[in-house]
């Protein structure tokens, strides 16, 4: 059955099953190619008739994940130029005042997309929630730092789809006043520097941040990729110059620079950049100034992030004690620090005290910080994903937690990180938290002060930790 809502730029038509109605592939800004490429999105242009919003529309161009990441995490590719989409999940069509959650995917700014089954936003509609799914560029095209364009235009993308929510989820039974942003890694990243930027006033009330912690280098840190690509395809750092290269060439010069990048092994990639205008200041210095206390904050991260890049690739068991000292006096990591994870882990290798040190480093230590800096009363709650998935040594591995979010365990890309038989009732707890943060504000456990509560997700039971493992917090600077 088939079903037509109305927007601002014209009528699309979506199609309902089980009583939930999906939209996919609706413009939210024109195509970013021709005059619009390396700029700043621009307004969709307006049809006549109604549109079809059936299938997904087209991927912000990329490259798939490497091996031997690929066979964990999908990454589709939807050829077109119309990239700049969305999706959106609804039990009603037409004037409500459903809450609203907006979900920004991650992939490292360079992959990833709105149209992963695992996104799907079902269970959310089900739930009495109108789910909004978002592409925005990636790689070079969105985050490339040029003398001769605006920097940040992926982040510049995701602001033009909050403002897009804003102006038409009345017509899909959302209410504007009562949006939610949520976001996983790279994701995660960009709504803290929405948090922190002027240009997203108005546009959300509450935020997730899962396994991404706000961050933002300067404009000479990043543009350093650029140069990179800059130097191998022989032309100029310049936007217009890029702009007169072949798509697929940049595609591939791209995946040669950053191909061996992960968020824990560091290299050339892609960042937030402060750029002085849409993003100020540093995003995690700004909050924890601060700035968006007005906003409410579920925050949290996984147990043992650095499986997901240690265990597929064989890195765990290289990691000997030499290579764990070298890493450490990298990271500038004290000698006591060290000793202290030891002795919590008794029978660790090498390779698993790096990853517990790099996952705290990296992701729960700033968070943390954020989550201690907000007042008592400005709705601030911190969750830790601790279920271990018994695919290949994956444990509580990054990412491993959306398919629980979303409710959708039985999609290929979560059965490939869990498994066939991943708890049905821890996603149920999972997701009804979700729900129930961007519906009332609250996910069910006590909010972040003193005391330092934890809702821990994991099997058996569930329940709130006070301070868990605040003997490492405490001893980071």
């Amino acid at each position: 059955m088939e079903t037509i809502a109305v927007t601002r730029q014209g009528e699309v038509r979506g199609r309902i099953d089980d009583g939930i109605a999906a939209f996919l592939g609706i413009p939210y800004a024109a195509a970013p190619f021709g005059a619009h490429r390396f700029r700043a999105p621009a307004p969709a242009e307006p049809w006549q008739g109604v549109r079809d919003a059936l299938e997904f529309g087209p991927t912000a161009p990329k490259r798939p994940y490497r091996p031997p990441l690929d066979r964990l995490i999908p990454d589709p590719d939807v050829p077109g130029d119309e990239c700049l989409n969305l999706n959106v999940w609804t039990p009603q069509v037409g004037e409500g005042r459903l809450p609203v959650m907006v979900w920004i995917h991650g992939g490292s700014l360079r992959n990833g997309s709105s149209s992963l089954s695992l996104y799907e936003g079902r269970a959310f509609a089900r739930d009495r929630v109108v789910l909004v799914s978002v592409n925005y560029r990636l790689g070079v095209e969105g985050f490339g730092v040029f003398p001769d364009a605006p920097d940040n235009r992926g982040l510049l993308d995701q602001l033009a789809a909050l403002r897009w929510v804003g102006d038409n989820i009345a017509a899909f039974g959302g209410d504007p006043g009562n949006v939610t942003v949520f976001g996983e890694s790279a994701g995660a990243i960009s709504i803290g520097a929405l948090l922190a930027s002027p240009h997203s006033a108005g546009l959300f009330g509450r935020a997730v941040l899962q396994s991404g912690p706000p961050r933002a280098v300067s404009r000479t840190a990043g543009a350093r990729t650029t140069e990179l690509m800059a130097e191998r395809l022989g032309v100029p750092a310049t936007a217009e110059a890029f702009a007169a290269v072949d798509r697929e060439r940049l595609l591939d010069v791209q995946a040669e620079v950053t191909g061996k990048t992960t968020p824990i092994g560091g290299g050339p990639g892609f960042d937030i950049v402060v750029d002085g205008e849409t993003v100020p200041a540093d995003p995690r210095a700004a909050l924890e100034a601060g700035a968006a206390r007005e906003v409410d904050l579920l925050l949290g991260a996984n147990l043992e992030e650095y499986r997901l890049w240690f265990v597929p690739t064989g890195v765990l068991e290289r990691v000997g004690r030499l290579t764990l000292r070298l890493a450490l006096a990298r990271f500038r990591i004290k000698g006591r620090l060290a000793r202290l994870y030891r002795a919590n882990r008794p029978g660790a290798k090498p390779g698993e005290i790096l990853g517990a040190i790099a996952t705290d480093l990296l992701v729960r230590v700033p968070l943390n910080r954020i989550a201690d800096s907000r007042p008592p009363g400005a709705g601030t709650f911190v969750y830790e994903f601790a279920w271990a998935s018994p695919v290949g040594g994956l444990g509580a591995c990054h990412a491993l937690e959306i398919g629980f979010v979303f409710d959708t365990l039985r999609t290929p890309g979560q059965v490939a990180l869990a498994g066939p038989d991943a708890p049905q009732n821890l996603a149920d707890a999972m997701h009804r938290a979700w729900v129930a943060f961007a519906t009332t504000g609250d996910p069910g456990w006590p909010a972040w002060d003193s005391t330092r509560p934890v809702m821990v997700f994991d099997e058996p039971g569930l329940g709130a930790v006070l301070a868990p493992r605040d003997d490492e917090l405490r001893m980071w600077p």
